[in-house]
């Protein structure tokens, strides 16, 4: 059943910010927002009410979240200004994921196949814009790799699109202070508020978690963006009583 997208969360919106370089001392930072997959109207004007920092518009064709060109451009022009458009990609021409940034359909590209460090320095001479590069994420081996990627951000996930988290312990010595990551996979609105006192990342990513049926769910959208406000808000307090 296909879900009519409104919502009238009042949460204000956090401004996105990298964390400072002492993981313990550092005062916290807002966390940043990604909803990702969104292919309807509707949807945006979901997350225009909600304000997160991102939005993701999948251009893999075999995903069952794929947007053409066109769809994007209209779904681009309801977007809130104050909201940046990211295009997913999977392997698809380094000539192409700069076109759509450089005509500004999209802000940010993220890089969600193969792609390499050859990849991104060509994606680099037709494009300034920032890429975000996917890295699936098994082992502490995918991690000490990723700290490799020439990308502006890296995405921490357990594959593409698998809907299913990572094995958090991973990133207990991972320097997230030293790299701005989004962590994906598998996040819901019942556990990003674990996974964000586990690990303090530059943002979250979430797709199927706020949907209901295979479509965005404005409720969901809403409860998941609640969350990680409320966590943010929670650290932020519990840093300030620890200063006293």
């Amino acid at each position: 059943m296909t879900r009519i997208c409104s919502t009238t969360d009042a949460n204000l919106r956090q401004p996105a910010s990298c964390p400072a370089t002492d993981a313990s001392l550092r005062q916290p930072a807002p966390c940043s927002i990604k909803l990702c997959g969104l292919t309807r109207l509707c949807d945006i004007k979901a997350a225009n009410e909600l304000m997160p920092d991102y939005v993701g518009f999948v251009f893999a064709p075999g995903s069952r979240r794929y947007v053409p060109p066109q769809k994007a451009v209209e779904l681009k022009k309801a977007l809130s200004p104050g909201i940046k458009a990211v295009g997913v990609f999977v392997d698809e021409a380094a000539e192409t994921v700069a076109a759509f940034l450089n005509q500004g359909l999209i802000d940010l590209a993220q890089l969600h196949g193969n792609e390499d460090g050859e990849y991104i320095r060509k994606l680099r001479t037709l494009t300034s814009a920032p890429l975000i590069q996917a890295i699936r994420t098994r082992t502490k081996a995918d991690l000490a790799a990723a700290m490799l990627s020439n990308a502006d951000y890296l995405l921490l996930d357990s594959g593409a699109g698998t809907g299913k988290t990572f094995d958090w312990k991973l990133m207990q010595d991972f320097p997230a202070e030293a790299r701005p990551c989004f962590l994906a996979g598998g996040l819901t609105p019942d556990n990003v508020g674990e996974a964000l006192r586990q690990f303090s990342p530059y943002g979250v990513d979430v797709s199927s978690g706020i949907e209901t049926d295979g479509v965005k769910d404005r409720y969901k959208m809403a409860a998941f963006v609640a969350a990680v406000r409320k966590e943010t808000m929670h650290t932020e307090t519990r840093y300030e009583n620890d200063k006293s």
